[in-house]
């Protein structure tokens, strides 16, 4: 028997009822109302009919509000109070109703607003079903007899049993309600947590793209502005040629800005068409602005649009990084494409670096890329002997259209 369900005063029931309740109501049945029907099949035709009509009114009463529980009319308090009644009423024409009365315990305390309303409701029941038991006797019967026994401790049972439901139900929902508040509590964090990581990753993602695009275009101007003045007198044509690239690349730069702000779809020529034409204009304008020579073995390499964009960064990184620190005169790029993906490889002649103590934005920031493309980025360099950047890619970046 499930005890714990307390709706509140003449609530609806809920449309789904209880696989507990439904099998009370088949022990209600089997063992309240089907023994009463069979005791009386030979009793007089006033009995037995009598005790047929009240049996089915109980009947339907609770398949009423079992099955309509929505329907305001049929309100629970309603329900019990026929079968208050009833089993009275089955009681006294019977000469005795104390099984049907304990079977029917557990509906008072499942259907009942509260446990105030439960214990009257069957209290009401016990004194019914006690008195007409006793009226319903024949003359010259025992006043008082096991019946009535049977109804006193049954409803005292059915109280104390229904308080220690209720009150472990009440504790229940407490403990329920104290998880619930704490799974919400732990939701609203995680997703503060969430929006906190995210906030951080887009302001990690606009850096590297400051770092890859702005920063390097206006530490591309600085140099060629230095050297353009250096050389206004004695080089004219060559400090216009680096006047040029200074407009250029301020060009360059204002249109990455209103990118990364969203006033204007990303410039498209950087990356567009073939990875190794893309490649080779930035390998061209690097010896152009920096007069350093460059090697260059570019595949003509099939990639995504992603995969060219992550390769176009790692070369104007590297290239970047030989201009500031190396001290290079030549510099080898070798493309290639392979059955399983793409490498990068940039080596240089320059003065090289310790890699374990370099703290840069820069490798960080490529290393980031290249691993959200599904790629890797190695660098080998010591002092004297130059620096090899090898970036290597899968052909097309997982999570891209173009990915097979």
């Amino acid at each position: 028997m499930d005890l714990s369900r307390q709706p509140v005063a003449d609530a609806p029931l809920p449309a789904a009822v209880p696989a507990a309740h439904r099998w009370n109501a088949v022990v209600w049945v089997l063992c309240g109302l089907v023994p009463p029907a069979i005791a009386v099949s030979d009793a007089a035709d006033g009995t037995k009919y009598t005790t047929y009509v009240l049996l089915a009114a109980l009947t339907v009463a609770y398949a009423a509000v079992a099955m309509f529980p929505e329907n305001p009319v049929l309100r629970p308090s309603g329900y019990l109070t026929v079968l208050t009644v009833g089993v009275g009423a089955v009681a006294y024409v019977m000469g005795s109703g104390a099984a049907l009365f304990i079977v029917s315990l557990p509906h008072f305390w499942i259907y009942a607003s509260g446990p105030a309303a439960a214990l009257s409701f069957s209290g009401a029941a016990a004194l019914l079903t006690a008195l007409g038991g006793v009226l319903g006797r024949s003359a010259g019967s025992e006043l008082l007899t096991g019946n009535e026994g049977f109804v006193v401790a049954g409803y005292l049972v059915g109280a104390g049993v229904g308080l220690l439901v209720h009150r472990m139900s009440e504790q229940s929902e407490a403990r329920a309600r104290r998880l619930s508040d704490q799974l919400n509590h732990t939701q609203a964090a995680l997703a503060e947590a969430h929006r906190r990581q995210g906030a951080a990753d887009e302001r990690e993602r606009l850096a590297r793209e400051i770092h890859d695009t702005l920063a390097q275009g206006f530490a591309s101007i600085i140099v060629l502005a230095e050297a353009a003045r250096a050389g206004l007198a004695s080089e004219p044509v060559r400090a216009a040629q680096q006047l040029t690239s200074i407009e250029r690349t301020a060009r360059e730069n204002l249109a990455e800005a209103r990118a990364l702000v969203g006033a204007t779809p990303p410039p498209g020529g950087a990356v567009q068409g073939a990875v190794s034409a893309m490649l080779r204009r930035t390998l061209d304008r690097f010896t152009q602005d920096t007069g350093i020579a460059v090697d260059a073995e570019l595949a003509d390499a099939d990639c995504d649009q992603q995969t060219r964009i992550a390769l176009l960064r790692c070369t104007q990184e590297s290239l970047a990084n030989v201009r500031k620190h190396a001290e290079a005169s030549t510099v080898h790029v070798v493309l290639a494409d392979g059955p399983y993906g793409i490498e990068l490889e940039i080596t240089d002649d320059g003065r090289g670096f310790d890699v374990g103590a370099a703290r840069g934005f820069g490798l960080d920031g490529m290393r980031k890329r290249l691993a959200e493309l599904g790629g890797e980025l190695t660098v080998t360099s010591s002092l004297g002997d130059g620096t090899r950047v090898l970036a290597s890619l899968p052909a097309f970046a997982p999570g891209h259209e173009e990915f097979v």
